[in-house]
């Protein structure tokens, strides 16, 4: 603690103690309540002068403190939290506000527009600098100045090129998707409790699912066998691939990465004991039971392949996935497209993979009927 507030502490105290001690003996006035109140005040005040060491004022603080100092003798200039200088500057600006003219003309801003799209164009393009920005809007029509598009990015936090940023991790992770193949089994119990495997491959760009193959009994021959099914679908497509990310689960036998090593592609196994590390493929079998599979009963493996088999085709040409911007990973087939008029239609999503189309499930599609 201080002298000086150990110092106001022991004189409030000896100024009660005196007065006390006054009427004791009966000489002197008699203390009233203001007396005590102001005492109290005191103590309170230097209270709050330990815990706050340095209080805010605001402007209609600065203008009470500045009258009443005018009103108060300098040598009583103590009882104040400031110092006699600020009181002398609160009072000279308060002069100042008053007589200085407010009606001065100011240039227009810039429109809203134009704002939200000098700050679009730098969120979007990090290594885009002042000028670049200034030149990308004078393309479509919109005048800025340079100085005008360094005030607004300063405005809203925006440093300069390259110190703007870089991608996000969800910006990076989604260029560095193209070219990624993923594959996972998962289980499903039928009527009778018999459990079967479901063999599929997602690619990680537009979240499009490989339906590769059902069985009771997967082993590394079948595995492979369905390794060897899709690398020729995809050659007949033309399609390749870099990266194919697996787990460690020992029906991946050898053969079935020389499959894939052989069309040029590398295969990453995930760490043990990690499903996020695969977490593509964990999140579209989470949707195939979420949608599918947890409202039908599974009766066999052929069965269970129609069903998938149409629900994999209603995933690619028909799933709306905020991964890609509630875009389907395929276009429609055929090249179909809606209708921007007419009444929209709820129709079934009936499989074109098998003859009998009374397997379908409740998946719906909606379009605009002509």
């Amino acid at each position: 603690m201080s002298h000086a507030r150990m110092r106001v502490m022991w004189s409030t105290l000896t100024f009660l103690a005196l007065r006390r001690l006054l009427r004791v003996l009966g000489r002197g006035p008699k203390p009233d309540d203001k007396d005590v109140e102001i005492a109290v005040l005191r103590h309170q005040l230097a209270i709050l002068e330990r815990q706050v060491p340095r209080p805010r004022f605001d402007d209609a603080d600065r203008r009470l403190l500045s009258m009443l100092a005018r009103l108060l003798p300098r040598d009583r200039w103590a009882v104040f939290l400031v110092t006699p200088a600020t009181l002398m500057r609160w009072h000279g600006e308060l002069v100042r506000r008053h007589w200085t003219q407010r009606d001065w003309p100011r240039r227009p801003g810039l429109p809203n527009e134009t704002v939200e799209f000098v700050c679009r164009l730098a969120r979007e393009n990090p290594r885009w600098g002042y000028v670049r920005i200034a030149g990308e809007c004078a393309k479509v029509g919109v005048r800025v100045s340079v100085s005008s598009v360094r005030n607004i990015l300063r405005r809203h936090r925006l440093g300069p090129a390259p110190r703007r940023g870089g991608p996000t991790w969800v910006e990076f992770l989604r260029s560095q998707a193209s070219g990624v193949l993923a594959c996972d089994f998962f289980s499903v119990e039928t009527v009778r409790l018999q459990r079967l495997y479901v063999l599929f491959f997602i690619e990680l760009d537009r979240r499009q699912v490989f339906l590769a193959g059902v069985t009771a009994h997967p082993d590394g021959r079948w595995t492979t066998q369905q390794a060897r099914n899709l690398a020729m679908s995809l050659d007949d497509q033309r399609r390749c691939f870099k990266f194919l990310i697996r787990d460690r689960d020992s029906k991946f036998v050898e053969a079935f990465d020389e499959v894939f090593v052989s069309e040029g592609m590398r295969v990453i196994k995930t760490p043990v004991r990690a499903p996020r590390a695969n977490a593509y493929a964990e999140r579209s079998v989470g949707t195939a039971r979420r949608e599918c599979l947890d409202w039908t009963l599974v009766l066999g493996r052929h069965h269970l392949e129609r069903v998938l088999a149409e629900f994999v085709d209603h995933y690619n040409q028909a799933r709306p996935h905020r991964g890609i911007d509630l875009d389907a990973p395929l276009p429609p087939r055929g090249g179909e497209r809606h209708l921007p008029t007419g009444r929209a239609c709820r129709s079934p999503r009936w499989s074109e993979s098998t003859s009998n189309p009374r397997v379908s499930t409740s998946i719906h599609e909606y379009r605009r009927a002509a």
